[in-house]
């Protein structure tokens, strides 16, 4: 994902994210982890980069009254 490209922290954010997991964490929970955190990043990038969306325009899309 480019959004990691541009951090350079990712290698700390990733050693956290092990870190915070419990002992009995598989690797699906840590990859469920990282899954999460990704999809916040690219939230958060588009947010900086104006790719945003008001509630009444995305009821329209998904066609709810």
């Amino acid at each position: 994902m480019e959004s990691s490209v541009k951090n350079p922290s990712v290698k700390k954010a990733a050693a956290r994210l092990v870190r915070e997991l419990p002992e009995s964490a598989s690797w699906d929970d840590l990859m469920y982890q990282i899954l999460v955190r990704r999809k916040i990043d690219a939230g958060l990038e588009d947010l900086h980069e104006g790719r945003v969306h008001d509630h009444e325009a995305i009821r329209r899309e998904a066609g709810l009254p």
